[in-house]
């Protein structure tokens, strides 16, 4: 097939952007931001969760997760019961305000997901959702080929 790569990378750079577009809409009347769509999202679904399972569920490093958490605790959404531990490591949970955009949240998505799924098959979308694993996991082997690549001498 000629074209694949461009088709690759462009239709997946053009997904990117139209989910983070859709995530700022979505989310405006909320005062946030794309990253914090995706905790509360996460939060919401598992019923509370730390910083160390949001980075790992929002593919999010700590600097940002850490970022998302402070604002939405500054802003009512989540609450850190827990001091004794590590903050990394301690327990975020929604309150009420949290909740209730939580759900809001959740029900847009799926909404969102059942309009971008149009015409697809139930078959056709699990075999979409396979592929598109397969290629992120062969891709992130070849990123982890560079990473442990020995440094070439200068």
């Amino acid at each position: 097939m000629d074209g694949r790569f461009e088709t690759f990378t462009v239709l997946i750079s053009k997904i990117n952007r139209n989910i983070r577009k859709i995530k700022t809409e979505e989310v405006e009347e909320w005062n946030l931001k794309s990253p914090h769509v995706s905790c509360l999202y996460y939060l919401y679904k598992q019923n509370g969760m730390t910083a160390k399972q949001l980075c790992n569920v929002c593919d999010e490093d700590k600097a940002a997760i850490s970022r998302s958490v402070e604002y939405l605790e500054n802003n009512g959404y989540i609450t850190c019961e827990s001091r004794a531990q590590k903050r990394y490591k301690s327990p975020l949970c929604l309150t009420e305000k949290g909740e209730t955009v939580g759900k809001a949240i959740a029900e847009k998505i799926d909404r969102i997901l059942a309009s971008a799924s149009e015409g697809l098959t139930e078959e056709n979308r699990q075999i979409f959702y396979q592929s598109l694993a397969l290629i992120s996991d062969n891709l992130q082997k070849i990123c982890d080929e560079y990473e442990n690549r020995p440094m070439e001498k200068q």
